[in-house]
């Protein structure tokens, strides 16, 4: 790899302070998804290796949880540095191993960073209460404290951001973290620890294991030490995660698929709407678990909506990430692309018809045109399933309480969005929309400073904001008589 930093790129787990191999020696390659080529390889480990992660932070959580609030934020404070320092050449492994371009992944780098920065500071304002108590000899205390060791499962499109989110907070109250990143994508993981052994973490407090996402996640959710796992990816993992975590009760933040609404009504200002439906879709290719996957366009601007938006998906620069002119970099691989495809065909079957794109694209590959389908019917799978890539289906509507029943028919509650300027039907609308998080005139919704989650089948629990610090701790009542 291209980078300055060249301490940054690991092949090996980190485990305890050290960097390890698996114990059989057995490795996994990693692919750039925009070359194909190997950039290098990753221990291939299994359930004996995150047992001695496993113990290993269990050991580092009395010294660890023991620290003050102030000490930790110290920690933290110098991590941020390290990854602002090394911005740069983060940037260029993200895209190296996931394929988005250059310019989204300095985006995520500094989006992630965030995440440390403000956990750093908010880890000073934990507090507890103190309640009336009915009795005069006694006192009422409510204390918190950390869960314990902390199991997280990050996924392959955001690389970076999303480990920093689950582990800032764990880290900042007094928890240890073992990190299984997406096969796909370890190198960021990696290069993040590496960093953190730099910022002065103790060993064992910070763990990566790379290798069998079956393995490693069974021991991670049944494992009894383990007392809290958050795990970012599919529905359809998430329910085998939750009922393995079951057997020992654990704590679980589930933060699982979406397929958001994006709902432009007759009173938007259109070029803002799509503007933000641009930002919404194609950012990642489409690969991200809060992009718009359907677009409900009020009949009355549907015709000079689409008008807009496909001169601007016209315009979208496809190519290798590591150029600075791209804007749609690959997917990350075969089984993507042929979902894609899949969805596109069924929809076309079941009344779509093409608006611009819909073909693989001419650099071959996993690389795919932006793509717009018109009159998309409710029968198509498009219209249920997440798609995951640069695929925007485009649905009529007539009235709000049509699209509001619409946007809510779906398992997923994740993120959705919509345009309006009239203030009453953006507190209905808002209000009536049964998901997470609400996105109004704005197609970009995620900052450290909220609490970001989904209701339904995408997830449990909230990461980012106050909130998110409450998943990562316990709360004790203290009752004192005798007074």
């Amino acid at each position: 790899m291209d980078i300055s930093n060249k301490k940054l790129f690991k092949q090996q787990c980190f485990i305890n302070g050290e960097w390890i191999d698996s114990e059989d020696n057995q490795v996994l390659e990693v692919n750039n998804p925009a070359t194909q080529d190997i950039l290098g390889t990753i221990p291939n480990c299994g359930k004996n290796e995150t047992k001695i992660a496993i113990l290993a932070a269990e050991k580092s959580w009395t010294n660890w949880k023991s620290k003050t609030a102030k000490e930790r934020s110290g920690i933290l404070k110098k991590w941020f540095k390290l990854i602002e320092e090394n911005h740069e050449d983060l940037s260029k492994i993200m895209t190296f191993e996931q394929g988005k371009s250059i310019n989204e992944s300095r985006a995520e780098i500094t989006y992630g960073a965030s995440f440390v920065e403000w956990y750093a500071e908010e880890c000073r304002r934990v507090y507890g209460d103190t309640i009336p108590d009915i009795l005069e000899d006694r006192r009422t205390i409510v204390i918190k404290q950390p869960v314990g060791v902390v199991g997280a499962i990050t996924p392959w499109n955001f690389p970076s951001s999303m480990i920093t989110r689950k582990c800032a907070p764990a880290l900042a109250v007094g928890c240890p973290v073992i990190i299984k990143p997406a096969s796909q994508t370890p190198y960021s993981a990696l290069a993040l620890a590496a960093l953190a052994e730099e910022a002065g973490f103790p060993k064992g407090t910070i763990n990566v294991i790379t290798g069998s996402a079956k393995d490693i996640g069974f021991e991670l959710s049944t494992n009894p030490i383990v007392r809290k796992l958050s795990f970012t990816g599919s529905t359809e993992i998430g329910k085998i995660l939750l009922k393995q975590c079951s057997s020992s009760v654990k704590k679980v933040s589930m933060e699982l698929g979406g397929h958001a609404p994006f709902i432009v009504f007759e009173d938007a200002e259109i070029d803002a709407a799509v503007d933000g439906a641009m930002l919404s879709k194609f950012r990642n290719s489409g690969q991200t678990c809060v992009c718009a996957n359907r677009i409900y366009v009020h009949e009355k601007i549907y015709d000079e909506f689409i008008d807009k938006f496909t001169k601007k998906v016209n315009k979208i620069k496809v190519g290798n990430g590591m150029e600075e002119t791209t804007i749609s970099g690959p997917l990350i691989d075969q089984y993507s692309l042929k979902k894609v495809q899949e969805h596109i065909d069924d929809a076309v079957n079941t009344g779509a018809k093409i608006a611009t794109g819909g073909k693989l694209h001419s650099l071959g590959g996993t690389f795919f045109q932006p793509t717009i389908l018109i009159n998309v019917t409710k029968k198509a799978k498009i219209t249920y399933e997440e798609t995951f890539g640069p695929v925007a289906p485009i649905y009529k509507f007539s009235s709000e309480k049509e699209v509001i029943e619409m946007a809510n028919d779906s398992p997923y509650g994740l993120a959705s969005y919509f345009y309006s300027r009239d203030i009453g039907k953006i507190w209905r609308v808002a209000e009536a929309l049964e998901y997470g998080i609400v996105g109004i005139n704005t197609g970009i919704i995620s900052k450290a400073e909220t609490p970001f989650g989904g209701i339904k089948e995408s997830g449990l629990g909230r990461e980012g904001s106050r909130y998110g610090l409450d998943d990562f701790l316990e709360i004790k009542y203290i009752n004192i008589a005798g007074i």
